[in-house]
């Protein structure tokens, strides 16, 4: 089941590019971000509020608040930077690029959560980096 997901944010990050490149055509990247931010914000506050799951914000705790915040931060930055490399480059060669976090997170999480790295996986990873090198050298 969690493929499904999976497939369902991927066709949402596709459109999520297209629509911030023509957002992005004629305003200053880092407004954009914060518009897009703002409507992420009131989207899924009212969907935390309206599922009453809100309640579950207690129980957090100190280190769950403090990786979430980092987390938060991650976010904020890979936002700016995309819709800057949006804002100066070919949707299809950013959202590519963009996708080398794929590899990445599979190197930090066999680095820090000790995850395990198969053949399959290291194959993956190899050729996404591939991908990205392809897409960058012109």
């Amino acid at each position: 089941m969690w493929w499904i997901y999976a497939i369902l944010s991927a066709l949402f990050a596709s459109l999520t590019a297209i629509f911030a490149k023509l957002g992005v055509a004629n305003i200053n990247s880092n407004l954009a971000t914060g518009i897009r931010t703002v409507v992420i914000l009131i989207m899924i506050w009212s969907i935390v509020l309206a599922r009453g799951e809100a309640k579950g914000i207690n129980s957090l705790s100190k280190q769950g608040i403090i990786f979430l915040i980092i987390s938060g931060i991650a976010t904020g930055l890979s936002w700016l930077f995309y819709f800057k490399a949006l804002q100066l480059g070919n949707v299809s060669q950013v959202a590519s690029v963009d996708k080398l976090s794929v590899a990445l997170t599979i190197i930090l999480a066999i680095t820090f959560l000790g995850e395990t790295l198969t053949l399959r996986t290291a194959i993956g990873a190899v050729l996404i980096i591939a991908g990205t090198f392809t897409m960058i050298v012109k």
